[in-house]
């Protein structure tokens, strides 16, 4: 039987995707937390201002040279337990030439393969390496009767890495490029100053803004979400929130990390959708509901699926990041 779409409110993810898989709609802000202490204090604070932001809970320089398993099976206790109430949290574990990258795995998967936000892998050389690693974490998901799809970050922090960056992008499971900005500068055996891992430089040096341009385009042409890397300032939130507007309005990034709690609510801002925008996607998209997600006309401008796509998308953002959104589509869209 023919479905007559102008009797029935379709939700915009059947009507503009259907078969077709949509962009990830993820937090822009991800906050890292090496130690047991530093872990439940995120998962607090998650609890307190509302899911706005990830955690990323580190098992590789947050683990202890020899108790590399004690730390793996230390983060899998906290986010089996309640204290991950949001189960948005995610672990980064051993990088491929780590004799305990697959240990990680085999702690993690099975304890909390089903709750796990994602994993994140770091200093990869070459697209190989995270195929095998992936490949790997399929098989341990299988074998413990986990069907989902566990997200994969990988991080792009070696001259390797961003040679590969577009067949890393498009491997399976793959949500986010994370830039690794002061391992890349290391790379580069001094040929780019140290003070290019502050503003302005890590937005200016040519070579920064080439790296961070093509991943970010990498990123996008296949899916995945591209995350900036940390503000070096710890404890100035105006220099973080300023980072984060660039690294979003002139560069493409959708996500950045943060290393230190004052950090999270400045990335959030710096990054959140312009409310106008909001207002106008949200009356604009009921309209199209009530069109049947035909052509409709809005102040005086034609809108169809494309500009439907990308208000679906501002609003789902809107709405991770705490904005208020109007009640209508708040009922339409996300009851």
């Amino acid at each position: 039987m023919t479905t007559n779409l102008t009797n029935k409110k379709v939700h915009p993810n059947q009507a503009l995707f259907d078969a077709e898989k949509p962009f990830p709609i993820i937090p822009s802000c991800e906050h890292f937390a090496g130690s047991e202490k530093l872990i439940r204090k995120a998962l607090e604070m998650q609890d307190k201002i509302g899911p706005v932001f990830d955690i990323t809970c580190d098992c590789e320089d947050g683990a202890q040279a020899g108790k590399e398993k004690e730390h793996a099976e230390m983060v899998a206790s906290v986010l089996a337990s309640d204290a991950n109430n949001h189960q948005m949290a995610g672990v980064r574990i051993h990088d491929y030439s780590h004799p305990h990258w697959q240990a990680d795995v085999d702690i993690l998967i099975p304890a909390i393969g089903d709750k796990v936000a994602y994993l994140t892998l770091p200093k990869c050389t070459k697209a190989k390496q995270i195929k095998k690693m992936v490949h790997y974490i399929k098989k341990i998901a299988e074998q413990n009767g986990i069907k989902r799809e566990i997200p994969i970050h990988v991080l792009i922090e070696t001259h390797g890495a961003l040679k590969d960056v577009w067949k890393i992008a498009e491997i399976d499971w793959v949500q986010v490029l994370d830039f690794g900005m002061m391992d890349f500068v290391s790379g580069h055996n001094g040929a780019i100053p140290a003070s290019c891992m502050r503003s302005p430089g890590q937005f200016d040096h040519p070579l920064l803004a080439r790296a961070k341009t093509e991943m970010v385009a990498a990123g996008l042409a296949n899916g995945v979400v591209p995350s900036h890397n940390v503000t070096l300032d710890l404890k100035n939130p105006e220099q973080t929130q300023s980072d984060a507007h660039r690294a979003r309005t002139e560069f493409g990034f959708l996500r950045m990390w943060s290393i230190y709690p004052t950090q999270i609510q400045a990335i959030v801002d710096a990054m959140k959708p312009d409310y106008s925008e909001v207002q106008d996607g949200a009356n604009i998209l009921i309209a199209a509901q009530d069109n049947a997600w035909g052509p409709i006309q809005y102040d005086g401008e034609l809108h169809d699926r494309a500009t439907y796509r990308y208000f679906w998308q501002l609003l789902q953002r809107a709405h991770l990041s705490g904005i208020k959104l109007p009640e209508e589509a708040k009922k339409r869209f996300f009851n």
